[in-house]
């Protein structure tokens, strides 16, 4: 199959358009404008229910809803779009409204980016010690595109929030430098997107100098969900599993991070084909997503996921909480509700699919996951952990929080049993007040 992908500026030619409402044509057109929309014909043949789209999970996870934007926003670009075709004034007013929107939670700009001889590297992110994030700028844009991701400032054409990397050099040199780096997450965007060819341009380099740190080479994607021709049928789907089965007999691991938010993307041939490919390959498939109300909210759902992945030998990673950015508000649940989700789910399924962790929240001081609610001291409390921390001495430590029946982010939580504040508080102010990014370059030389 050949793929052929929709947008704001085609998808009327979509051949299932008539089942839309005018409703719902609008939310795409006023939505649209704002948050990035893109779909393809896989997705729009395969995946979704065009005759339940009131409740299709896939639908909703690709296609603009109305209540992705707040009341005050949507009548605000609504009106902009009726009395103008201006596309300065268009556009104008969409980034005002994105620039309200969060658009990079978790200090992504102000302290995840490292140095390398003096030279800032906006392609890469060095938040945890061990894990370095590589943006390859030809992987900045995705098949189709979630409707709920927080890295949607890649794709709305507002260059001064994206994230790059140009220099395929500055990749190995850092790597080979830095040495507490064992692993890459080449990230985006979705880097399946780009050719095998240009995705090996960022590997050769590595692969030839053989730094011994280097452990593990991740790849961020929803191409099993979104294109599986991708590692099966495309032009390059052989010198793509060609270049993995190097990677392999290298003895680096290589690790396909696949993002499967429902269990319909795990139901068609071909992605069970592709998966059966790479695993041929002695490639390993690590599965995540969050956990989103109108898509997945149920343990059910979540449970049958996790058998579906196990028994296509994929290994259940992660269980996230949407981040703080974006259309936060429409698929946010409360903290409580995420954490019920996860353990009903978890107790429905056996042990080998209890790899997965969660419900985790990847906040500016780390990966929080909320391992319950309970009551100490006689107070109410969550308890959490770190699963990853800025420091790493902050990983797994049990800490507390006053319990809030209506948090949906780590923002929203205050330290229980009258403390000022977390334990991690003061070393990271410390941290980012000492300009976080060059004190860990300079730790990790």
């Amino acid at each position: 199959m050949k793929l052929q992908s929709f947008t704001l500026h085609n998808y009327k030619k979509i051949p299932q358009i008539n089942k839309l409402t005018e409703a719902q044509i609008e939310a795409i057109e006023v939505v649209g404008n704002v948050l990035p929309f893109k779909t393809n014909n896989y997705v729009v043949n395969e995946l979704i229910d065009w005759n339940n789209l009131e409740s299709d999970p896939i639908f909703k996870l690709t296609f603009p809803q109305k209540g992705m934007l707040s009341k005050e926003h949507y009548d605000t670009m609504k009106i902009i779009l009726a009395h103008t075709r201006d596309k300065n004034i268009i556009k104008n007013t969409a980034n005002i409204i994105r620039h309200e929107l969060n658009p990079h939670p978790a200090g992504q700009l102000e302290h995840n980016v490292p140095m390398l001889n003096g030279e800032r590297l906006t392609g890469m992110q060095h938040k945890y010690r061990e894990t370095l994030l590589f943006f390859p700028s030809q992987g900045q844009t995705c098949h189709a595109y979630c409707t709920f991701c927080f890295r949607w400032p890649q794709f709305v054409g507002m260059d001064e929030l994206k994230f790059a990397a140009r220099e395929s050099s500055h990749l190995k040199d850092y790597v080979v430098k830095n040495k507490e780096v064992t692993d890459i997450l080449f990230t985006g965007g979705d880097p399946m997107i780009m050719k095998a060819k240009i995705f090996a341009s960022y590997i050769e380099p590595l692969l030839e100098a053989k730094p011994e740190n280097l452990q593990t080479i991740r790849i961020g994607t929803k191409a099993l969900g979104y294109w599986p021709y991708k590692f099966v049928s495309d032009d390059d789907a052989d010198e793509l599993l060609n270049l993995f089965e190097r990677i392999v007999k290298s003895g680096i691991n290589l690790t396909i991070m696949a993002h499967f938010s429902h269990p319909v993307e795990l139901d068609t041939d071909i992605v069970k084909t592709a998966i059966a490919r790479l695993r041929s390959a002695g490639v390993q498939i690590r599965t995540q997503s969050p956990v989103l109300k109108h898509i997945n909210d149920s343990p059910e759902v979540w449970a049958e996921m996790w058998r579906k992945q196990v028994n296509l030998n994929c290994i259940p990673y992660y269980m996230f909480i949407p981040r703080d950015t974006g259309a936060q508000d429409y698929f946010a649940l409360t903290l409580e509700k995420a954490w019920i989700i996860f353990r009903e789910a978890y107790q429905k399924v056996s042990g080998v699919c209890r790899t997965v962790r969660g419900p985790s929240m990847s906040c500016t001081p780390g990966k929080v996951q909320i391992l319950g609610v309970s009551e100490l001291k006689g107070e109410k409390v969550f308890v959490l952990r770190m699963l990853q921390g800025r420091n790493s001495d902050w990983v797994a430590r049990p800490f507390f929080a006053e319990f809030n029946p209506n948090a949906i982010w780590m923002d929203d939580l205050k330290p229980a049993f009258d403390e000022d504040k977390f334990f991690f508080e003061d070393e990271l102010d410390i941290l980012f007040n000492e300009h976080i990014t060059d004190v860990e370059v300079e730790n990790f030389e």
